[in-house]
């Protein structure tokens, strides 16, 4: 990356493929954000850049990308190969890591807290915990097969009651139709994967809207 490329970077600011870091402040905060990248468009973390954009260096390069490593092969599962450069920037050093899509999703946290085997993905500049939705979607992401769908009495329920309020969660259409939560989910998935539903990616929970 040459530092022209970086300066356009930092005037955008954060967004969907990119995220600015002051330092690394530990390997599996660094993780989420690999795994969030690597699980949805690819993107890129700067190191040595404030929140604001605000670029204040990194001390030791040697010891944020061996903390980088660590995060890229310990605490990500699969682990993923990210690309480092250093790059020289208003006269101080900042570390570019890119990681690229994944072709083995979904990447799972290997961690001890809370948030062990959680699968994250890129929503805006956040980096959010995966739905189980998102993550059987993520998986079918690696299946070429054509997907194949019967619409039933179930499935028109559904795309009737969209037409009328626009969206649905999983425990809405399990209630409409009276099926198991499970059931609704897998068929909502099948039809975001046929095209017919998108998926929408919201704090308070996933939910469903006509694509």
């Amino acid at each position: 990356m040459s530092p022209e490329q970086l300066s356009n970077i930092l005037f955008e600011g954060e967004g969907l493929t990119v995220e600015f870091k002051r330092k690394v402040s530990s390997p599996e905060k660094i993780a989420k954000a690999m795994i969030a990248f690597a699980n949805t468009h690819g993107g890129i973390l700067i190191f040595g850049i404030d929140d604001d954009g605000s670029v204040v260096g990194v001390d030791s390069e040697k010891e944020e990308i061996d903390l980088i490593f660590t995060a890229a092969k310990q605490h990500c599962y699969p682990p993923i190969e990210p690309g480092i450069e250093i790059i020289e920037f208003e006269g101080k050093d900042v570390i570019v890591v890119t990681i690229e899509q994944s072709k083995m999703k979904p990447h799972h946290l290997v961690s001890l807290n809370g948030d062990a085997g959680k699968v994250f993905i890129r929503s805006g500049s956040q980096n959010v915990i995966a739905s189980d939705e998102m993550i059987k979607l993520l998986k079918y992401e690696q299946n070429e097969q054509p997907v194949v769908i019967t619409i039933g009495e179930k499935e028109r329920r559904l795309l009737n009651y969209l037409d009328k309020f626009g969206r649905i969660t999983v425990k809405e259409f399990s209630n409409l139709v009276r099926i198991s939560e499970s059931e609704a989910s897998d068929i909502l998935v099948n039809l975001v994967r046929a095209g017919v539903l998108k998926i929408n990616i919201a704090n308070g929970g996933d939910y469903f809207t006509l694509a």
